[in-house]
Order: structure tokens, then C-alpha cells, then sequence
């Protein structure tokens, strides 16, 4: 097995600060977000076990007079054979399930953080770069991170002597047994931070707004989740942040609904201008675009202008924008009006006082109907 040294990629002389910056080298190569295989995570495990004993001059000390950070050989109690069992520990752990605990890394991951971004419409159609601010716990500057004052370092626990657990003797049937508990005086990290950093108090973490920008892709949809890895919570003492998660919700907009990939909008023109026939100009959000009316054109017909609908969020062409056409019919006539229409209705031969039903003729119930009615 490779020593600390060899773990973290230093010399036996190394300075604490050269082990520091080794260790955050090798932390940010084998985070979950950059290298999500299970050997990354064990080797991460190793880096921060390396960091936490070497970082600390007691276990240090020990470790190098020793070889082993808790001042005594590998396998305990001078290599005595347990008949088939590797130690104490192992006794322990076979008759308990509670296995002899060690001192905990001060070092872990922060925490994931998500909030909801409202963007327009506009911005879902060809995607968009948004700065917001959050407030989230970042790495505290004045103490880089290690949660002491400048020039000092976490001592060894005096109550717990680096364990970061003490023994607890409780009687069961099996007569006294031994149970570690929870160091009160270091709360399991084997060390204590005597002159905590008067920025962070000890946490290595501060809470801030901190400001970024989101790039959000076009063709999104209200309710998308966005993952920013590395953009949550600072870890304590140090350790990397965790992820920030953005809700997306998408505004309404005066003129444009959106179905799927396509916009949809309603323009409204006179009767005349439906008979006669006309263009109108409609602002999009690729500017003015022309819109021609048919002549005939019937209230609710579509106008379909194709390219200039929603991106589509897996390749680069967009959809439609859909015109609905509304045919207003004229109120508040003048007399004079009034003749002329009559007798545009007389010149056609409309009759006024019957009402003509539309049946739809090419539908297959219509067909498998018309069959019976012959």
C-alpha cells in the first residue's frame, strides 16, 4: 500500500503548503463532476485521508515515526493471532456490527442548492446567456478554505488523543463490552481548532451573493431543470462545492402562445378585407414579417409561416408561426350602409333569413352515411 506521501504526490520533507495545494490538485481531478468513476471516488476517499493526517503536525509526527498514524503497528496488540480474525476491530465488528471508529475528515462536499429563473419567451425561442445572483456559501478567502487563523492549525483533541472517539464500556449478557462514542471535546475529527478563523469561524465557508451567468439553450421549455456542476455550496474546510440546480420558467407573452415547437397568434381583419383579400404586417421576434391574406379567406383559417417558430432543442431548424385569422364582422352600421350591404346580398341572390348548415362531405362517416341515404 503507498504511503501518504506517495498518495498526495509529495516528498516525506514536504511543506504544510505544498501538502495543501497537493491535496486540492488532487481534489479537483477526482470530484464525483469531473470523475464519476468508483475508482475516483476510492482514490478521493485516500487523498482526503492523506490530507487529514498529514495536515495535522501530531499525526504526522506519528505517522512518521511509525508508519501508521495511530502510533502502533499494522494489526495491533503486537500481531496476535484472534484464530481466523484479522484484530479487535474485527471481533468487535463480528459480535456488534459496530466497527472501532477513526478520526473524520473535516473535509466534505457542499451541499446542492436550486432556484427558479423566470425567462421570456423570446429567450426559450433562440436560447440566451442570463445573469443572476444566488446566495449560496463560498470558500472563505482569508483563511483559504481551513477554518484557522493566519499561522495556525488544528492541535491534536486532548480528550480523545486524535481517536476522535473515546470508549464507553457498557455490561451485557456477554459480560462488560467496549463501544466507541462520539469525542464530545472534537466531535469525531481527532482535532481541535483552538484559534478559528474570525472571517468564517472555523467553518472555512462564508454565505455571499455570488453572481453568474446561466447559459440557457434554446428550444426550453417551462419546467426544465438546468444542472451547473460545481456551483452549489462550497464544501467545508476546503471541500468542493456540490451543484447548483435551475428551474426554468418560461413567461407569458402578449402576442405568442407556444404549442410544442410552433407559435401560435391571432391577427383580427375586417370582412371586407377577408372578401377582398389583403397583407398584414405582424412583428415577430424575427421582425416585421408579411402576412398575406387570401381572398375568401374565412374566419379561423391559418397562415402558416414556417421557419420562424421555437428552435428545436436537439438540432438547429425551428418550427412554425401559425397566423389565426379572426373575421370581424362590422356593428353599428349607418343607414346608408346598411342599403349597400342589402343590396350586395340581393345582387348575390343571399338569402338573409335562411341559415345554410355546412356538412363536411369527405369524412368517413359522411361516405359510410351518404351510402344509406341513396
Amino acid at each position: 500500500m503507498s504511503s501518504h506521501y506517495e498518495t498526495l504526490g509529495v516528498s516525506p520533507d514536504a511543506s504544510p503548503e505544498e501538502i495543501k495545494k497537493a491535496y486540492r490538485k488532487k481534489a479537483r481531478q477526482l470530484h464525483p463532476d469531473i470523475n464519476p468513476s468508483a475508482e475516483a471516488a476510492e482514490e478521493f476517499k485516500r487523498v482526503s485521508h492523506a490530507h487529514d493526517v498529514l495536515s495535522d503536525p501530531d499525526k504526522r509526527r506519528i505517522y512518521d515515526q511509525t508508519g501508521n498514524e495511530n502510533g502502533q503497528a499494522q494489526g495491533g496488540f503486537g500481531g496476535a493471532n484472534f484464530g481466523g480474525f484479522g484484530g479487535f476491530s474485527d471481533i468487535f465488528e463480528t459480535f456488534f456490527n459496530q466497527p472501532q471508529q477513526g478520526p473524520t475528515s473535516r473535509t466534505r462536499q457542499g451541499q446542492d442548492a436550486r432556484i427558479t429563473v423566470r425567462i421570456s419567451l423570446e429567450d426559450a425561442v433562440f436560447g440566451a446567456e442570463k445573469p443572476i445572483t444566488v446566495d449560496t456559501a463560498v470558500t472563505c478567502e482569508k483563511c483559504d478554505g481551513d477554518g484557522c487563523a493566519e499561522g495556525t492549525a488544528p492541535v491534536t483533541c486532548d480528550t480523545c488523543r486524535g481517536q476522535g472517539y473515546m470508549q464507553r464500556q457498557v455490561q451485557s449478557i456477554l459480560g462488560t463490552v467496549v463501544q466507541p462514542v462520539a469525542c464530545p471535546s472534537c466531535n469525531t475529527f481527532g482535532t481541535v481548532i483552538q484559534s478559528p478563523c474570525p472571517e468564517c469561524y472555523g467553518e472555512g465557508r462564508v454565505r455571499e451573493r455570488k453572481p453568474i451567468t446561466i447559459k440557457i439553450p434554446a428550444g426550453v421549455s417551462s419546467g426544465a431543470r438546468m444542472r451547473l456542476a460545481g456551483y452549489g455550496e462550497a464544501g467545508t474546510a476546503g471541500g468542493p462545492a456540490g451543484d447548483l440546480y435551475v428551474d426554468l420558467r418560461v413567461n407569458q407573452h402578449d402576442t405568442f402562445t407556444r404549442e410544442d415547437d410552433d407559435l401560435h397568434a391571432t391577427i383580427a381583419i375586417s370582412m371586407s378585407a377577408a372578401a377582398l383579400g389583403t397583407e398584414v404586417t405582424l412583428e415577430t421576434f424575427d421582425g416585421p414579417q408579411t402576412v398575406s391574406i387570401k381572398a375568401g379567406t374565412q374566419s379561423g383559417d391559418v397562415v402558416t409561416l414556417k421557419g420562424l417558430g421555437v428552435t428545436h432543442f436537439d438540432r438547429a431548424d425551428r418550427g412554425s408561426l401559425k397566423v389565426h385569422v379572426q373575421v370581424k364582422t362590422p356593428t353599428n352600421l349607418t343607414e346608408e350602409q346598411r342599403e349597400m350591404l342589402q343590396q350586395f346580398a340581393q345582387s348575390r341572390q343571399e338569402d338573409l333569413k335562411i341559415s345554410e348548415t355546412v356538412r363536411e362531405k369527405h369524412g368517413f362517416f359522411s361516405r359510410f352515411k351518404e351510402r344509406f341515404d341513396r
